[in-house]
């Protein structure tokens, strides 16, 4: 059966640009004999293919053999690797230092040795000026190999010069390396579990922190570039986490601006900036700071669009999935669902496009925000179809995810009025959440609504919903409550039930009654 997603050489070749597949041809024209031109015969046939399947392969290729495969196979990876690494990036600094290491060491072995250190010298600028911390470090052992090993008449105080610059950059290496498995650490708790359940994983993720923030900085700021977008983002990871939005907006913006004051490291960690980005437009969704999330989409948008975004592809799948995640959140802060559903023809068609590179985790926060849409904008039966993807997709990622589209797959039923699937779907839903330990106030209270809106006559419904709406509103600003609210505006579906209007109409009517009224601005 075709498998695309799992050869290597094959996702290798379907991420190759035209210029790129031209440089592999004549690299290997020029660099092999005619027995190893084989190997182009097999690259034109796999780039050929919708899907890898190998049999159709060998079956159009009769020059190939099932024992040749492997081997030709192996070849052309390697061949592929070797042809990009030729191809010069002029932006790429880290390839740009690699060459000029390169160049150091063949002046070494050529005895010239201070050629050597001077071309080293150039390169700790560079790398300095970049904050490429790794780069230092290999220069200044290969000064400090070369000033041992032979006699170069600058040694006066080269030797505590040496030292003490290997000591500084191995103790900013040191809180790099601290700081950045912080960040790793809390981001993968996120992944795996969503936005803090209750008391104990907050006191849980913050004595974690506290732990493993370098002892170095429980005092002090931190200076470097490095030090100061993993510190940043750990504060991020730390709020977002505790759903405490306003500290979560500060770090994220803390977390741009580093860019801002030192736009030439966009060439170095330019998806570290689109992370950022994503984060300061999520920051400004949470705490409904509407005209501040459209002007910074736009400014997204805009660099979505340049050249150094889209001649990347790593770059521009990144920037393409926070750029659709965050026009689809404009649509759920202006109320405009139905209007927002004219997103998904191509966003699902970039989905596919770039399936082989975008993780199972962004799927299914897409899955759950386009069931979002579908809901909002009153077609029930598409948003079940959507939700239906995350509940039965097998894995451990984001189990807040897997619970909230439960529910709102028992609200969906509950809209169409599948009454006799709904005795049966809560059962499970309500088992599934509280084996996970999902279970806060605000799921009690609308499992027990549901539980009785079977044997409610429609004279009832009314007083039963203002009474679930009442007790809501009670829990909206508990602090332990949030998470229900920040994966399902329930609020609003009660009351567009109580006026008997559709809840798009009443999510777009709050969004125009906050235009009017003068907007808070978010604290520095």
């Amino acid at each position: 059966m075709p498998n695309r997603q799992k050869d290597d050489l094959f996702q290798l070749i379907k991420s190759l640009g035209k210029g790129e597949k031209r440089n592999l041809k004549l690299y290997v024209q020029r660099n092999s004999g005619n027995t190893e031109l084989k190997v182009l015969q097999l690259f034109d046939a796999l780039d050929h293919l919708d899907e890898y399947d190998e049999g159709l392969l060998l079956r159009k290729q009769t020059t190939i053999t099932k024992q040749q495969l492997s081997n030709l196979k192996a070849s052309l990876y390697r061949h592929i690797l070797t042809s990009l690494r030729l191809l010069k990036d002029d932006d790429n600094v880290e390839q740009a230092l690699n060459e000029q290491m390169d160049y150091a060491r063949i002046l070494y072995h050529k005895g010239l040795y201070l050629q050597s250190l001077k071309l080293l010298e150039r390169l700790k600028l560079m790398a300095r000026h970049y904050h490429q911390l790794t780069h230092l470090l290999q220069v200044l052992f290969f000064e400090k190999k070369i000033e041992t090993l032979y006699i170069t008449r600058s040694m006066d105080a080269r030797a505590d010069q040496l030292a003490d610059e290997s000591g500084e950059v191995l103790a900013r290496l040191n809180t790099v390396n601290a700081l950045s498995n912080l960040s790793l650490q809390l981001y993968s708790w996120y992944i795996k579990n969503g936005h803090a359940r209750n008391a104990a994983d907050e006191q849980a993720i913050a004595t974690y922190f506290k732990n493993h923030l370098p002892s170095c900085l429980q005092t002090q700021p931190p200076q470097g570039f490095y030090e100061r977008l993993y510190f940043f983002q750990s504060h991020c990871w730390l709020a977002f986490i505790n759903q405490d939005y306003l500290n979560y907006y500060r770090y994220a913006q803390r977390w741009v601006s580093l860019f801002d004051d030192e736009p030439h490291m966009k060439l170095v960690e330019n998806i570290q900036y689109i992370k950022g980005m994503h984060n300061l437009l999520g920051a400004h969704y949470d705490l409904k700071n509407a005209k501040q999330f459209f002007n910074t989409l736009a400014t997204f948008e805009t660099f979505w669009q340049s050249t150094a975004v889209q001649q990347n592809d790593n770059y521009r799948i990144q920037a393409f999935v926070y750029l659709y995640t965050s026009k689809i959140h404009r649509h759920f802060l202006e109320g405009t669902f139905t209007e927002g559903l004219n997103l998904l023809p191509e966003l699902e068609g970039l989905l596919k496009m770039n399936a082989l590179y975008i993780d199972e985790h962004r799927v299914l926060v897409f899955y759950y925000k386009i069931a979002c849409l579908y809901f909002g904008s009153g077609r029930n039966g598409n948003a079940i179809d959507y939700l239906n993807r995350i509940i039965n997709h097998k894995s451990d990622l984001r189990t807040d995810l897997q619970c909230y589209a439960r529910l709102l797959h028992l609200i969906a039923h509950y809209e169409l009025g599948n009454y006799d699937l709904l005795s049966y779907l809560i059962k499970s839903v309500y088992r599934f959440m509280a084996k996970l330990q999902n279970l806060s106030l605000v799921e009690e209270a609308m499992f027990a609504f549901l539980r009785a809106a079977f044997s409610l006559n429609t004279s009832q419904i009314k007083p039963r919903l203002e009474g679930l709406l009442e007790r809501l509103k009670q829990l909206e600003s508990t602090t332990s409550e949030t998470r229900a609210f920040a994966y399902l505006d329930v609020i609003s579906w009660l009351e567009s039930k109580i006026a008997g209007v559709a809840v798009e109409q009443v999510i777009r009517n709050k969004y125009l009654l906050g235009k009017r009224r003068p907007s808070a601005q978010p604290a520095p």
